[in-house]
């Protein structure tokens, strides 16, 4: 996927002579690369560290059996979708400034995108219905039959997201008439205008997914609040801090989202062939930037998944920790007159653990 810049890439001369398109330069040797960008590099370095975590996210996810429950599904086809996305834009690099861009690889790069995007959204959208779920029904959700549910619905996601990616290749395409292009070329802007619209649909539900949790999360703690004058007094219930917490952390999910999807989403439905690509690229960074983001906000954020890459990074971590806080009771000062042997006991026990 290109931007379509073909009514306002111009080449400026020196002096006063005039400008002139790019379609009616000179012709230049067939083996002539454009020259590389700022542009160009960052969108190499950006993909290549989206490859990276991503595939981090989805190796772990994988590899370990104990993560199987539907949120984890969830997890990793997200990973999956932006490790091609990451993938994706590093093609787009290579096909745009080390091997003489195509008609083939324009198709595929976008379709790659798209594809890649398109998985992504659902998967966002999916994680606010797991979510949503395991709220408003704790006690049967997450069982076998739950992770049997979730997996067809991310195989359905995932083959629409693969159909919906092949229409340009399979000849829904403005190769042939540029006049029908999109902001994004080889993408008509029919098809990029329902592709976005369907976006914003997605982006809809997802909100009102969540503005769901907002409805169960709040009667719980009304219910937690009203027991409370029930229990005893050191009962153990959700404090006021660990909500503010929870819903400031709802929010900051909520405006990431919101804001790498909805300007993209907006411009791919007003605009058109001629509009300024600078606008295509203010949209559709913060799209690609969700990529980059999704494993920050819901994957890492998952305790099982931290753990699980901790003891990957260092296997000896809970080893060397004991080891460290039985030296360090060996040196504290014996406050106890008559307990001479304790220091003895730990100093013992950490040579042998040592």
């Amino acid at each position: 996927m290109i931007l379509n810049t073909s009514d306002v890439d111009w080449v400026e001369s020196s002096g006063e002579e005039p400008f002139y398109l790019v379609d009616e330069l000179p012709s230049t040797s067939p083996s002539q690369l454009p020259p590389l960008t700022v542009w160009g590099v960052a969108l190499c370095i950006s993909g290549t560290v989206i490859a990276m975590e991503n595939a981090i996210v989805v190796t772990t996810i994988l590899a370990t059996p104990s993560l199987r429950a539907p949120v984890f599904l969830l997890l990793a086809s997200l990973g999956l979708a932006d490790l091609l996305a990451g993938v994706a834009l590093i093609l787009h690099f290579l096909f745009l400034f080390c091997v003489k861009p195509s008609d083939w690889s324009e198709l595929l790069t976008s379709g790659l995108l798209v594809t890649s995007l398109t998985a992504s959204l659902c998967s966002l959208m999916g994680v606010a219905l797991d979510r949503y779920l395991s709220l408003s029904h704790a006690l049967t959700y997450g069982s076998g039959q739950s992770r049997r549910r979730a997996a067809a619905l991310l195989l359905l996601v995932w083959l629409g997201a693969c159909v919906i990616g092949a229409v340009p290749a399979m000849g829904w395409h403005c190769l042939e008439d540029p006049h029908s292009c999109s902001v994004a070329r080889p993408l008509t802007r029919t098809y990029l205008s329902l592709l976005c619209g369907g976006f914003l649909l997605v982006v809809m539900v997802t909100l009102q997914l969540y503005a769901g949790i907002c409805q169960v999360a709040r009667r719980h703690a009304h219910a937690i609040a009203t027991q409370r004058h029930f229990l005893p007094a050191n009962q153990p219930y959700a404090s006021k801090h660990g909500s503010g917490r929870g819903f400031s952390r709802l929010i900051l999910v909520l405006s990431v989202f919101v804001g790498c999807w909805m300007p993209f989403s907006l411009w791919g439905l007003l605009g058109d062939a001629s509009s300024p690509p600078l606008y295509t690229y203010a949209t559709l960074v913060p799209a690609a930037g969700s990529s980059l983001l999704n494993p920050l906000l819901y994957s890492l954020r998952n305790k099982d998944i931290r753990r699980v890459l901790l003891q990957a990074c260092c296997p000896h971590r809970n080893t060397i920790a004991h080891t460290c806080t039985t030296l360090w009771m060996c040196k504290l000062p014996n406050s106890n007159k008559n307990s001479q042997s304790m220091p003895n006991i730990f100093c013992l026990k950490a040579r042998t653990n040592t």
